[in-house]
């Protein structure tokens, strides 16, 4: 019995999606819940996996096709068995042939072969399109250097390679290479410009004395993963004090909705994550009533869904404020872009030891700079002044954040 392998539902916001790899090829035995497509939106990579098991059978659509909501891109045989004897006996040309260029018409097996050298048993790991590209180039994968998803090697990777000559072969040239922007990072491209052209953005900075909750870490950090699995850091004390300062300066949670303000009484959060891809910010929602082992659960939840591709549209959606944290990389101060409807983001810092004057002596002490860039059309400068001193008097405080003050 032949089933219908569909694109899933997509919603309102997300119109199509591009084919990015297959997994599998015609004839292939596939499992059930094994992922066969993955599928790139604007936001991020959904796996389409088989309903049931069997063979693929037909596959409507190459990787970079763009697809819509419920199209049919492949047929699984389900029952059936791969002619596994029959693909032995094929010489390796041949099964190199079976699998065709990217940008090709819907995919038909070949019966010829190339006049390729065969393909390497390392290239075998090889998407679809990038194997066919390396068996046809001659070229083992295991000698490119992969700037996929995990460091897989891409197409693009194999064509690099075979245009120099092999990395690192390409003494005193002058090597250029133009990419298309993936899907994502377009949209974070389109969303960028969106915000510096609609929003009259502002930063304001100020700076923050960590040592208490260093020292808090310190004491308290092994009994706190003891009592709760889950690592005690920085960004639930963030998130936690930026909970409590929109609870108390809601205009910074507002957004613009056209002639109207939006006033939320809720902190759903945006957490900026860095992946191969791009930035993306999974949502904490009502971070106002979650305790700390909470947030940090859930960002090392949506930290590990980011690494391996797997977070869902839903986990993007909404979100009233962002605090995004370039000091993971070494920033010491930046201007962060404030992600619309939201009318405001925080950034954090590096730490730097510092002199400062305390109590009438200079002293040595953890510092970070924070910035809160922010939409000047609601939010007045004395509204996002007040609201980083929030954040300053309840870091260099922490008990305040215990008693809600």
């Amino acid at each position: 019995m032949s089933t219908e392998i569909k694109v899933p539902v997509l919603p309102e916001s997300v119109s199509d999606a591009t084919i990015a790899t297959w997994h599998k090829k015609v004839g292939d035995a596939v499992k059930r819940d094994e992922n066969l497509v993955d599928l790139e939106t604007d936001k991020v990579v959904l796996e389409v996996p088989s309903p049931v098991d069997g063979v693929l059978k037909e596959i409507k659509f190459e990787e970079g096709a763009t697809v819509t909501s419920s199209q049919l891109i492949a047929i699984v045989e389900a029952g059936a068995a791969a002619s596994a004897p029959a693909a032995e006996a094929a010489p390796a040309a041949a099964k190199v042939d079976a699998t065709p260029a990217a940008g090709a018409q819907p995919i038909t097996p070949k019966a010829e072969a190339p006049k390729a050298a065969a393909a390497p048993t390392s290239n075998d790991q090889l998407p679809p399109g990038a194997r066919f590209t390396a068996n046809k180039e001659g070229i083992d994968a295991s000698q490119v250097e992969g700037t996929g998803r995990k460091g897989a090697v891409t197409k693009e990777d194999i064509l690099n390679y075979a245009k120099n000559g092999g990395v690192g072969n390409a003494a005193g040239a002058r090597p250029e290479e133009r990419v298309p922007m993936t899907r994502m990072r377009a949209r974070i491209a389109e969303r960028l410009m969106q915000s510096k052209n609609s929003i009259a953005m502002l930063t304001s900075f100020n700076e923050v004395n960590l040592g208490k909750v260093m020292a808090m870490r310190k004491e308290l950090g092994e009994s706190f993963e003891k009592a709760n699995g889950v690592k005690l850091g920085f960004m639930s004390f963030f998130a936690k004090a930026a909970a409590n300062a929109l609870q108390r300066h809601p205009v910074v949670n507002a957004s613009v909705d056209g002639n109207d303000v939006v006033y939320h009484g809720y902190a759903d959060i945006s957490i900026a994550v860095s992946t191969e891809k791009g930035l993306v910010t999974p949502v904490l929602r009502n971070v106002e009533r979650m305790g700390f082992a909470d947030v940090e659960k859930a960002i090392g939840d949506y930290a590990k869904k980011a690494r391996d591709g797997k977070l869902a549209l839903e986990d993007l959606q909404g979100g009233t404020f962002t605090i995004t944290n370039g000091g993971t990389f070494g920033s010491l101060m930046s201007t962060p872009i404030v992600n619309p409807p939201q009318s405001a983001i925080l950034g954090m810092h590096a730490i730097k030891e510092r002199a400062i004057v305390e109590n009438g002596a200079v002293v040595a002490a953890p510092m970070m700079y924070i910035a809160l860039s922010y939409d000047h059309r609601i939010i007045d400068g004395k509204d996002a002044v007040l609201f980083l001193v929030d954040i300053k008097n309840q870091l260099e405080n922490p008990h305040r954040m215990l008693l809600g003050m």
